[in-house]
């Protein structure tokens, strides 16, 4: 999920479209389109080429490295050739706007077996896996930097780069109380979700929820806006039921393909607890307590 969008600039479309042109080897209209809605960090636009349309995103100059490293999760998933996502097609900056263009990808109606194939494509994406925990580049959850620095131990990777850092984050903005120190002894107990559970580092997605999956016009599952990295693939299961989204066809193929532990439902709050923290520092609000409930409740099945 994005996260607020930090001013920019009027764009220059003639400029930007001319370095696309040469980039693509096409050329590529002085102006986009039409606007497309759905991101709150990045303005996004239809803009005709004479090969089609594409799909631009522009931002702040700062955002370049989001833009570089989400063209590099896309590649990183195609080349799962699992679940289809948009294929990248340049990125860069010029003057006051960064840039990521994708493939235009015209959105369908689901057929009735169109959950069923994301649940089984998503199934062997995740059967893709590396020798550590993380990824070969850091990227962002939403605005949020998320650390990938590989790690052979898979709880202490989520312990330290994902929960730690939003907790970190939090009192960083001035939270404190409860959450700390509720945090804190999460943070000294969690490994015991993991006692009888060692999960493969597996392709993940990685911002897996509703708004980030569609049907495209053969009826196929597309998923974009990743957030991709090596990890548990039950974290990108239990994001699924965070917002929803997803039907029982999903669930169904998902498991039929690759089974999931039969303790994962007891992992899946902790799961998404780093979802909702992330939530939490990017929009305030009642993710606070949202965030704090879960945290008591893990602390609850731990006896402390």
């Amino acid at each position: 999920m994005e996260g607020e969008r930090e001013q920019m600039s009027s764009p220059n479309f003639e400029a930007i479209s001319g370095q696309l042109s040469q980039l693509l080897g096409v050329r590529v209209a002085p102006r986009p389109s039409a606007r497309v809605g759905g991101g709150d960090i990045n303005e996004a636009w239809r803009w005709p080429t004479d090969a089609g349309s594409i799909f631009v995103k522009l931002s702040v100059p700062a955002h370049l490295t989001m833009f570089e490293a989400e063209q590099a999760g896309l590649e990183e998933l195609a080349a799962a050739q699992a679940v289809r996502v948009p294929r990248p097609l340049a990125v860069g900056i010029f003057g006051d706007a960064a840039y990521l263009a994708l493939e235009w990808i015209d959105f369908g109606v689901a057929r009735h077996d169109s959950e069923a194939q994301l649940g089984e494509q998503l199934a062997w994406q995740h059967r893709v896996l590396a020798r550590e925990f993380g990824w070969t580049r850091d990227n962002t959850i939403g605005s949020t930097p998320q650390i990938n620095t590989p790690h052979a131990h898979w709880p202490t990777f989520f312990r330290e780069q994902r929960l730690r850092f939003q907790l970190d984050l939090a009192a960083r903005n001035g939270h404190g109380g409860a959450l700390q120190l509720r945090g804190a002894r999460l943070l000294e107990l969690m490994d015991a979700f993991f006692t009888s559970y060692q999960p493969v580092p597996s392709l993940l997605h990685g911002d897996l929820w509703g708004g980030n999956w569609n049907i495209d016009a053969a009826g196929r599952p597309v998923i974009f806006d990743p957030a991709a990295y090596y990890g548990d693939r039950e974290t990108d299961i239990a994001m699924t039921r965070l917002f929803g989204g997803f039907g029982n066809r999903f669930y169904t193929a998902y498991h039929s393909t690759w089974p999931l532990d039969q303790a994962a439902g007891t992992r899946r709050t902790l799961y998404n607890l780093y979802h909702v923290l992330n939530h939490f520092n990017l929009f305030g609000g009642g993710y606070l307590a949202q965030a704090e409930d879960m945290i008591a409740r893990l602390l609850a099945e731990l006896g402390a």
